[in-house]
C-alpha cells in the first residue's frame, strides 16, 4: 500500500518498492538501483546467484506499470560501475519501457554519457522543476525541496523486550527528502530522526509512517 503526501501543495506518492509518483508531473523518481552491481561482484568471485540480476529490472517494470508515467527520472547511481554484461539488460529495458527516461549523475554513474546517449537517456548534475531541487547528493538550497537520495536511509524500531528492527524509509525533514535505494542488492545507513522529521517506513509491501 502506498502513502500520499503533499509538499508545496503538490501530490506525491509514496510506492513500497522505494519509488515516488509525482501525480502533476507524472514522473515516477527512483534513485540508488545500482544495476550492474550483481555482475560487478560475480566478476570478482562473489557467490551471487545469476537470476538475481534480473530481480531489478522485473521491481522496474512493476512500478513502471503501477503509475505509467510519461518521464521517469532516476537519481543518481543508476548503474553501479563500469560497464559489464548487465549493460545489454538495461539497454533491452530502456528499449521496451514506453516512458522518457532521465538520469541524475551520482557517485558510481562512471560509465560515459556517451553511452547513456546512445539509448536516449539524457544525464544532468541536477535538476530544478518548480520549487524542487533533484539531486543525487543531499543539498541545501534556499526556497527549493530537495529530493535526493546517496544515503540509503534506514532507521532503527524498537519492539518489545531487545528486539531491534531496522527497516529502509524515505526520511523526510524541513527542506529535504531522502529516497530508500531501489536496488535489490544495496545496503542501507541508519539515520536518527530529529524533531520535526517524518519518517515513512517500508514493511511488508506497505508504506508506513512512524
Amino acid at each position: 500500500m502506498s502513502e500520499t503526501i503533499i509538499i508545496q501543495n503538490q501530490n506525491f506518492v509514496l510506492h513500497p518498492l522505494g519509488g515516488i509518483f509525482w501525480e502533476e508531473k507524472s514522473m515516477l523518481l527512483i534513485s540508488d538501483v545500482h544495476l550492474g552491481k550483481i555482475a560487478h561482484f560475480r566478476k570478482f568471485g562473489a557467490a551471487v546467484p545469476q537470476k538475481a540480476m534480473h530481480k531489478n529490472y522485473l521491481l522496474l517494470d512493476k512500478i513502471v506499470s503501477e503509475f505509467n508515467p510519461f518521464q521517469i527520472c532516476f537519481l543518481g547511481d543508476l548503474f553501479h560501475s563500469s560497464l559489464n554484461k548487465e549493460w545489454e539488460l538495461f539497454e533491452n529495458w530502456v528499449a521496451k519501457t514506453p516512458s522518457e527516461i532521465i538520469l541524475v549523475s551520482g557517485n558510481h554513474d562512471i560509465i560515459s554519457p556517451l553511452k547513456f546517449e546512445q539509448v536516449g537517456i539524457p544525464i544532468f548534475q541536477e535538476l530544478i522543476l518548480d520549487d524542487f531541487l533533484l539531486t543525487h547528493h543531499p543539498e541545501e538550497r534556499n526556497g527549493l525541496f530537495n529530493f535526493c537520495g546517496h544515503i540509503h536511509p534506514a532507521i532503527k524500531l524498537k519492539g518489545f523486550g531487545r528486539q531491534n528492527l531496522r527497516l529502509s524509509c524515505f526520511f523526510k525533514s524541513k527542506n529535504q527528502l531522502i529516497f530508500p535505494a531501489f536496488g535489490e542488492f544495496t545496503g542501507t545507513y541508519t539515520l536518527k530522526p530529529k524533531k520535526g522529521d517524518e519518517v515513512f517506513v517500508i514493511v511488508e509491501n506497505e508504506v508506513v509512517k512512524v
